[in-house]
């Protein structure tokens, strides 16, 4: 799948969560609103050339200007990196044949292999701006049940046998309510899970994985990956609710929305929902014997920690990237290598990226409280 339709926290607001490859479909992760960025150490001189893309500008640098760039743990960029390289775009063709002759025996080698091979490169706007903003994205984990049961009855859908055939296909208000657009999803039943709100979370990530009971009593988890969509604009949940000032633009991260869901507001939760008219049907489909994340749009396996979603236009599939950001919610720095794998509807710009933190109820705390300001590196081979 591609993450299509990508998040969260800041994702989810709405407010400001790709190479030759083709893309498939791309999560719909809605722009947040652009934080406040601290004071940032000032961009390091021009060292060399410089690259110009169609949506950013990249500035030779030296290896020094990377901030914390000696205390990351480069060996755990080679799972990714290695994934990477099973596609490799056209200027990675020899470096990837050398990335799979070996697994560097530890994070020197690994940096050394890296700087003998690549150079950096400060990734900056066209107009020389070199601060911006990193969100987080995941995939969710979600108890369901193959049929409909006490504590789940809310349908995770399919593609509709006729969806090609109306365009746009019917809102989200419709398929809830009008006894023709119900009858077109009658049968396309993948799982029932407990609230709309995993429908939602889903939805915005674009995949998932479903903890199922299964009718013989048994228990396994598949991944859903997207299918299709009813060719509705997205709306932000998280922008009506700030609209109707039920919560604060810094305070509509994800958990708040469902909180105001579940709790504060449940008589209203159909009104939220129906707010965005965009639906998004899924595919079933077993998980891989290696338990890899889900495929993003560079079409390769998204590797928790190290693969972030780009504006393709700023910076190419599989580029490593070297990030100055900090963690959710903190000061703590996060400074690590990343492998350009995955895009979104919302990753617009040069210095944008969304961090996959992986999959389940850790990497969705942290994914959803995820709105930090950012500058980035792009290494390049030389």
């Amino acid at each position: 799948m591609t993450l299509f339709p990508r998040w969260i926290a800041a994702a989810i607001l709405g407010v400001s969560a790709g190479c030759a490859m083709v893309p498939s479909p791309t999560p719909e992760r809605p722009e947040p609103g652009t934080p406040t960025l601290p004071g940032l150490p000032p961009a390091g001189k021009e060292s060399g050339p410089v690259i110009e893309r169609a949506g950013a500008r990249w500035v030779a640098v030296d290896w020094s200007d990377l901030p914390g760039w000696a205390d990351d743990r480069a060996a755990e960029l080679w799972p990714a990196l290695r994934a990477g390289c099973a596609k490799p775009p056209a200027p990675w063709a020899t470096l990837c044949a050398r990335v799979a002759r070996f697994t560097p025996a530890d994070d020197g080698f690994a940096r050394d292999f890296l700087q003998q091979e690549l150079r950096p490169y400060r990734v900056e706007a066209r107009d020389g701006g070199s601060q911006g903003l990193a969100t987080g994205y995941f995939e969710p984990l979600i108890a369901a049940s193959r049929k409909p049961q006490s504590g789940f009855t809310v349908p995770l859908h399919r593609p509709p046998t006729d969806l090609a055939t109306r365009k746009p296909y019917w809102t989200r208000q419709q398929l809830d309510s009008l006894p023709a657009a119900r009858q077109s999803l009658r049968g396309q039943e993948i799982a029932y899970v407990a609230s709309p709100l995993d429908v939602l979370i889903l939805q915005i990530q674009g995949s998932g994985r479903l903890r199922i009971s299964e009718p013989d009593g048994s228990e396994r988890t598949v991944r859903v990956a997207y299918g299709g969509h009813n060719d509705q604009p997205y709306r932000s949940v998280g922008r009506w609710l700030i609209e109707q000032g039920e919560l604060r633009a810094d305070g509509a991260s994800w958990p708040a929305i469902r909180d105001w869901g579940q709790r504060a507001r449940p008589e209203r939760l159909n009104e939220m929902l129906w707010s965005n008219p965009r639906v998004v049907f899924f595919r079933e489909e077993p998980l891989p014997e290696d338990n890899s994340g889900p495929r993003g749009a560079m079409g390769v396996p998204l590797t928790a920690g190290r693969s972030v979603a780009v504006d393709p236009g700023a910076v190419p599939y599989g580029t490593p990237l070297w990030l100055d950001t900090t963690e959710p919610l903190s000061s703590t720095p996060l400074r690590r290598l990343v492998l350009a794998q995955d895009t979104g509807t919302a990753i617009t710009g040069a210095v944008r990226i969304d961090y996959f933190w992986g999959t389940g109820a850790a990497a969705e705390q942290q994914a959803g409280r995820m709105k930090q300001p950012l500058r980035l590196w792009a290494l390049w081979p030389r």
